[in-house]
């Protein structure tokens, strides 16, 4: 396959479930008198939002490469992370009722079809290079960073988008051990997709 294509269709699919769930956002905030402004802030609090946007861009950068981006440093990242959101969403998160039309799609491309096309162009395509032992931890740099954006961002809005990290309901020591258990969950995910290609080999 070629690792050009690979990404570049892993790309389109990522923009097109973000634009797709952009547009719904931003409807809905409008059509609730809120405006533009409170739609795109609602939409960018999201980790499924952003760690889509973290592929989408990965996978985009990917396809402008001669070699088809197949080592780039934050790759790994990417995929470990939009594995976790398809992970944490079907276990945590599917009981949820979802509209049909529009809605039910931009759902389906965020958590499963994105999360499943990255995890595939790493299987198919993986890494040429050796991936360092420590590489996972510089990659959980990105649900840390997000947790503290989240919590910051909550305590100063009052709005909390998942309800596991809800501090006014659990309290902020539950909600850190919640942190901490996805971070764990995080780590173990990145050293199995850290050893794939190895085992691949």
């Amino acid at each position: 396959m070629n690792a050009r294509f690979a990404a570049a269709i892993v790309a389109a699919l990522a923009w097109t479930a973000l634009l797709l769930q952009l547009f719904l956002s931003l409807r809905l905030s409008i059509d609730n008198g809120n405006g533009v402004i409170h739609g795109l802030w609602m939409y960018l609090a999201y980790f499924t939002v952003l760690t889509n946007l973290l592929v989408a861009i990965t996978a985009t950068v990917a396809a402008r490469r001669n070699d088809g981006g197949r080592d780039l440093p934050w790759r790994g990242c990417a995929v470990t992370a939009i594995a976790l959101v398809g992970l944490a969403y079907h276990f945590l998160l599917s009981d949820e009722e979802i509209p049909a039309g529009p809605h039910w799609l931009s759902n389906a491309l965020l958590h499963y079809a994105v999360p499943l096309a990255a995890l595939a162009w790493w299987l198919l395509l993986p890494p040429r290079r050796h991936i360092a032992p420590t590489a996972p931890l510089r990659w959980l740099q990105w649900p840390a960073l997000y947790a503290v954006y989240a919590l910051v961002r909550g305590a100063i809005t009052g709005f909390y988008p998942y309800p596991f990290i809800d501090v006014p309901t659990l309290g902020i020591i539950r909600t850190l051990i919640h942190c901490a258990g996805l971070g764990l969950a995080f780590l173990a995910l990145a050293y199995v997709l850290r050893a794939l290609p190895r085992l691949r080999a």
